[in-house]
């Protein structure tokens, strides 16, 4: 009896080792390990983010000096006060912001190429934007207005296009619903996303035409091409507050969000209502972009680099996830702002550098065969 006992409990001390040696292969399986995993990323971005910022303080054409801040320098406290914070600011929310929202994007369409650039945001923004310059009066208000209402009529098109291929019905739910045709309606979306994208590039360049080659033009392909030269503390506050309410808004949704990439019909057991909590996401994400995108011009691949870096150091799809897709989106934008200041003569656009990362990378998912990539969280 004795013996049988003891074999029992050898037994049981051996399946136990088993299991703690599977979940240590698999972290995914156990809470704590996920976290602990997820939490360095997490400091690790913070801490370089806060390095990227304070560089971004002191780096341009004119050197400022932390000696000369310290000691009441006039002139180094107005250029730090009126153009190097604001634009800092500007460069760490808005990168956070379309970082945040590509990973919306993606996880609510479940794929990997349906960042803000690819469903239509930016081009429906730079066509408001030209028409603006071309038809409103010259002012930085109505451009940024005007591209805010482009953006957010490009998304509306996109699902209009989308719900009439068949992907979705008027409240954005898929059609008898399957795995099949939830791939086949995330990427409707985003063949309607590049549909939109060339039928406004179509209308700017109709616009470009009418426009005067000495003054208009030249605005046109300069705000296009993304740049944060021109933000001041006057142009900061009502679009940040709407970028932090939207931004509020989708992380309070956090666990709708992640919930809308499984199965609908299990999202649905959960208690989430499918239609209604889809539209409402999109609309917060398509806000936030579109209020980021009509202060700084148009900033290309921030919103599919972020998420997939995110992804790839923590291997799941959570409420951390999206908070380091959004600090890896301030550190690639206030980055490649850095390097616009710093690495020719004169400034140039911010969408060159951020391009630099963002086409290798686009066309590696495409030649992986990753373009139909499911994230489940």
């Amino acid at each position: 009896m004795r013996t049988e006992q003891r074999q029992n409990t050898k037994q049981n001390m051996h399946l136990s080792q088993q299991n703690q040696a599977n979940l240590s292969a698999h972290p995914e399986c156990c809470p704590d390990s996920a976290m602990q995993r997820s939490a360095a990323p997490l400091y690790l971005s913070a801490l370089l983010l806060l390095t990227a910022c304070a560089v971004s303080l002191l780096a341009g054409k004119y050197p400022l000096s932390p000696e000369k801040i310290l000691a009441g320098n006039a002139m180094q406290l107005r250029v730090l006060l009126t153009l190097r914070i604001p634009r800092t600011l500007m460069a760490v929310l808005g990168g956070f912001a379309l970082g945040a929202a590509g990973f919306v994007f993606q996880t609510v369409f479940r794929n990997p190429l349906a960042a803000p650039d690819m469903i239509g945001v930016s081009s429906g923004a730079s066509a408001g934007a030209a028409f603006a310059i071309l038809f409103l009066p010259a002012s930085a208000a109505a451009v940024t207005l005007s591209a805010f209402a482009g953006g957010l009529l490009a998304v509306g098109i996109a699902l209009g296009l989308a719900s009439a291929a068949g992907g979705y019905d008027g409240r954005l739910r898929l059609r008898r619903y399957s795995r099949r045709t939830a791939s086949a309606g995330s990427g409707s979306i985003v063949l309607a996303g590049i549909a939109v994208h060339s039928l406004a590039q179509t209308v700017l360049m109709v616009l470009k035409l009418t426009a005067d080659p000495e003054r208009q033009l030249a605005s046109i392909e300069y705000w296009i091409m993304g740049s944060l030269n021109a933000i001041t503390l006057g142009r900061i506050p009502f679009y940040c507050a709407v970028c932090a309410i939207g931004l509020a808004g989708l992380f309070l949704l956090h666990r709708q969000i992640i919930l809308l990439s499984v199965d609908e019909a299990e999202a649905r057991m959960l208690g989430v209502p499918v239609g209604r909590m889809r539209l409402l996401i999109l609309l917060l994400a398509t806000l936030v972009v579109a209020s980021v995108i009509s202060v700084t011009g148009v900033i290309s691949f921030i919103g599919l680099l972020a998420p997939h870096i995110a992804r790839l150091l923590t291997r799941d799809n959570r409420l951390h996830t999206l908070t380091l897709s959004g600090l890896l989106g301030g550190i690639l934008l206030t980055a490649a702002d850095i390097l616009a200041r710093t690495a020719a003569a004169s400034e140039l656009p911010v969408s060159i550098f951020t391009s630099l990362l963002g086409a290798p990378f686009l066309l590696y998912l495409i030649m992986g065969g990753n373009g139909g990539e499911r994230h489940d969280c």
